[in-house]
């Protein structure tokens, strides 16, 4: 049974933190780990106005071969980032124990990660890595949320994921809902009856693959 870990961590104390400096209140998004040729690439997000400097330091680092920006949209860069891990990093130790990134956000001061170990036993060999390289990682939450084959988005498609998303953000099951099923479905240019059908899917995917599977256990 996999298992989820959301944690907590200084920034200087890991690479990725080291790398992707931001200064005063602006947030970095690790979007994704994907991997490319056998090395983790992350897809980073950041607000424009600190996109110049952001750049330059990211540049800078000696694992870093290039960071490049692949789409702007609302004031925000996403940017893929080529880099090499190095021996026995956080991050390269995540990889070879098989832990997967589902989300990372990261300011001046501290990351907060959330990552999805395969095995209890990847967990623990994970615990005792940075117990042992003494990086202070402060574990906030550890659960099993989903069945092994439903996937990092617990089964959900990425329509459904991100019109759920949406509807909740949008306050569509907010009472009073201040947003209606029409309104949605233009945001999506679908129908009435598709949006009413991706949430009813997305919701019936959710329990399915997080609460029944607890009730089972």
């Amino acid at each position: 049974m996999s298992v989820i870990v959301e944690l907590t961590i200084p920034s200087e104390a890991f690479e990725l933190g080291q790398i992707l400096r931001v200064e005063g209140a602006t947030q970095v998004t690790l979007e994704t780990m994907v991997p490319l040729g056998g090395k983790p690439t992350p897809f980073v997000r950041i607000s424009d106005g600190a996109r110049r400097s952001f750049e330059n330091s990211v540049r800078e680092h000696e694992s870093v071969r290039d960071i490049t920006p692949v789409n702007t949209h609302d004031e925000e860069t996403l940017y893929a980032l080529e880099w090499e891990p190095p021996d026995g990093s956080l991050f390269d130790r995540l990889t070879d124990i098989g832990a997967a990134l589902l989300d990372a956000t990261g300011t001046a001061d501290r990351w907060r990660i959330e990552l999805r170990f395969p095995t209890y036993d990847a967990l623990s060999t994970f615990q005792e890595y940075y117990i042992e390289e003494d990086i202070p990682v402060s574990v906030e939450k550890i659960y099993n949320p989903t069945k092994p084959d439903a996937g990092p988005w617990y089964g959900l498609t990425p329509v459904q994921r991100e019109t759920l998303t949406h509807a909740v953000e949008a306050g569509y099951y907010s009472l009073p809902r201040t947003i209606s099923t029409k309104e949605l479905a233009a945001e999506f240019d679908i129908s009435d009856q598709a949006a009413t059908e991706r949430l009813r899917r997305g919701i019936s995917t959710l329990v399915t693959n997080t609460l029944l599977t607890l009730d089972n256990e």
